[in-house]
C-alpha cells in the first residue's frame, strides 16, 4: 500500500474537494482519496505504487495548483 499527501492551493469549498476526489478515484489502483480545502491537503491511498506526476497532472487539469513538497 502507498500513501501520498500533496499540498494543493485553490480549493475553497467542499465542491472543490469532490471534483478532485472524483477524478483521482478513477485512477487504477486508487483505494481512497481525501481532500480538505481548509488545510489544502489531498491524500491518495492505493494498493500499488502511484505515479505522483500523474496525480499532480490530474489535479492541475482541474485548475488547482499542486505546491512542491
Amino acid at each position: 500500500m502507498e500513501k501520498i499527501n500533496l499540498k494543493v492551493s485553490g480549493m475553497v469549498c467542499s465542491g472543490c474537494e469532490n471534483r478532485i476526489k472524483r477524478v483521482l478515484e478513477n485512477i487504477s489502483g486508487v483505494l481512497e482519496v481525501t481532500a480538505n480545502h481548509e488545510n489544502g491537503i489531498v491524500t491518495v491511498i492505493s494498493k500499488e505504487k502511484l505515479n505522483k506526476d500523474l496525480i499532480k497532472e490530474k489535479i492541475e487539469n482541474l485548475d488547482f495548483k499542486v505546491l512542491e513538497d
